[in-house]
Order: structure tokens, then C-alpha cells, then sequence
């Protein structure tokens, strides 16, 4: 069987590549931009085969498909980043609905037939009424920042595809994710860059955070990058799934966890810098119809994958 992962280089893709190794019997291509950094695949790279180019070229698209005729293609490549789409909101819309669509039209122009994961995020729901809590897949859409819209134009971009073309297209909203090789812009790797440089005596002893009363569900990395197998192997063609644990925990609980295990004293302040013109106080996900259709639940414990995490970063400071 061959695979096919846009964004092979990134958090999720390379934890995802790892996963398909590790069932075997399964042909392993990517794609990643020329400028992107291999640290996260060095150690399987002789396993895979890389192709480097800008989904936003349709004739680069075309080529990629045709060498690589993928049986199920995993799109994860976007600019994820929210702190970034609001310092860049064209950039971020044009780049994300553009690769989705040249990546769905190039199969149909190739007539093609492989099974295609669309991935959205949670931030398509955007401000959600407490009483609507916890999210399933009827919530209505209520994005709050650009980079949520991106996603909603990736979703819809991949349902239209299957309405109009027949496409075998599996959609899903997955929620908060965290592990080790997650980047900078987010909420779990500032905090354990920030721990990791103050135990080497590389900044004063103070994290800064943003809104820590914010309640979030995390689930560990290599959990999502299974469910997103899962969603090609067992989900319905046409579906969306809302993918997550089910419950929420307050970026004050998981900071409260970092803090647990730093090896020197360490004080919290607030950074302005770091608040969102818009922010979402709580999103739990209701995941039921996909762990319906496909036996999926998350395995990892939330407090391990931080501990992890901590370490990751801990080695990616010593050897700066």
C-alpha cells in the first residue's frame, strides 16, 4: 500500500510517518517544502521517499501524484500557527485553501482514486456557548481568527470535492495536540523552552505566559497521527469527525505539571505580548461518532506526554 504525507516534515507528519513504519507493509512518500528542516525524520529517511516542493504549485502537485500514486494521501501540510495568522491572516488563507485545492484538483485532473484525509482543527468552532460544551460535529462554526477560517476553507474545499467528484475525502477536526517536536507558537513547547533555558541558567528565572485560564483538550501526538490512520482505514467517505480526549484541562494545570518537574525555582508572570485579540475560554470535544466508526480512543497519559515533552526540549536547548 502506498502513503502519501503532505507536511512529512512537520510535528504531526513525521510522528505519522513514524506510526505507518511501524506497521510495515506500507510504501512511505512525502512532501515538504524545499526550506523545511529534516531534524524530525533524519532517522528514517533511507525508509521513506521525499519529494520537496511548494503545494502551492499546481504543476508541482501534478508531479508529485504521479510518481508517487498514493493509495492514501494524509494532506497535514498548512501553516498552523494562530499567533501567526493573525501577524500574517493573507499569507495563512491563501497558502492553506490553496494547497487543499490544488491537491484535490490535481487527483481529479489525474483521475485518481485514493483515500484523502482533509484535516481541519477544533478552532473551526470557534466561541462556543457553554451550554453547547461538549463539541460535536453539528456545533455550528463560529471562527475567531484567521487562521480558523483557513481550516474551514480546507474542510468545506475537501466535502465539495466528494459532493461534485466522488472522491473518497475523510474530513476531521482534531483538538489540541502535544508531544515531543512540536514547535515554537504554541502553548506546550513556550512553556518547555522557556523551563529548559532557565535550568541551564540561559534566561532569569521567570516563564512568561499569556491567558492561563483558558481550558484546552490535549491529546498526545502519536494518539492523533493513529486516529488520522484509522479515519482513512474505517471512516465514512464524506464524513467529518471531531477527534480528541474528551476533556479539558486549564493551561494553568498544565503549566502547574511543567513547573512540578523543572530542577530549579521558578516564578510565573504575565506577558501582554502573549494575550490573542480573541480567545476561547473552554473546548472539550465529543469524539463519539469517530470512535464509532472506528474503535479509536486515545491511549497515552496526558501527564507522561508533558514529561516528554519537558525532556525533548530540554535536549533541543542543551544542544543549541
Amino acid at each position: 500500500m502506498r502513503a502519501l504525507i503532505t507536511g512529512i516534515a512537520g510535528f504531526a507528519g513525521s510522528h505519522l510517518c513514524d506510526y505507518l513504519l511501524s506497521l510495515g507493509g506500507i510504501q512511505v512518500s512525502g512532501a515538504c517544502l524545499p526550506s523545511d528542516s529534516l531534524r524530525h525524520l533524519k532517522h528514517c529517511l533511507s525508509q521513506i521517499d521525499l519529494h520537496r516542493l511548494d503545494l502551492t504549485d499546481y504543476q508541482a502537485v501534478v508531479t508529485l501524484l504521479e510518481k508517487t500514486r498514493p493509495d492514501y494521501l494524509f494532506h497535514l501540510a498548512a501553516r498552523a500557527s494562530v499567533r501567526r495568522a493573525w501577524e500574517h491572516p493573507v499569507e495563512t488563507l491563501v497558502n492553506n485553501a490553496a494547497a487543499q485545492l490544488n491537491v484535490l484538483h490535481a487527483i481529479v485532473q489525474l483521475n485518481m482514486r485514493p483515500r484523502v484525509l482533509v484535516v481541519g482543527s477544533a478552532d473551526e468552532y470557534g466561541l462556543i456557548p457553554q451550554g453547547s460544551l461538549p463539541v460535536d460535529e453539528e456545533t455550528p462554526l463560529r471562527p475567531l481568527n484567521p487562521y480558523a477560517v483557513s481550516k474551514i476553507a480546507q474542510d468545506f474545499l475537501g466535502l465539495q470535492y466528494h459532493l461534485s467528484h466522488g472522491l473518497h475525502v475523510v474530513r476531521v477536526r482534531p483538538f489540541n495536540h502535544i508531544g515531543p517536536r512540536q514547535g515554537l507558537g504554541f502553548v506546550v513547547p513556550d512553556f518547555c523552552k522557556q523551563i529548559a533555558e532557565i535550568e541551564l541558567g540561559r534566561r532569569e528565572p521567570v516563564v512568561r505566559v499569556g491567558n492561563l485560564s483558558a481550558r484546552r483538550d490535549f491529546t498526545d501526538v502519536r494518539d492523533m497521527v493513529r486516529a488520522y490512520y484509522l479515519a482513512l482505514a474505517k471512516g465514512k467517505p464524506g464524513e467529518v469527525y471531531n477527534i480528541g480526549s474528551g476533556r479539558a484541562l486549564a493551561i494553568h494545570e498544565v503549566l502547574d505539571c511543567l513547573l512540578q518537574q523543572s530542577r530549579v525555582p521558578v516564578r510565573v508572570e504575565q506577558d501582554p505580548g502573549r494575550m490573542r485579540p480573541s480567545d476561547i475560554p473552554v473546548i472539550i470535544c465529543d469524539s463519539r461518532r469517530f470512535r464509532q466508526d472506528t474503535g479509536w480512543h486515545p491511549e497515552r497519559d496526558i501527564k507522561q506526554t508533558l514529561r516528554e515533552t519537558l525532556d525533548y526540549w530540554r535536549e533541543q536547548v542543551q544542544n543549541l
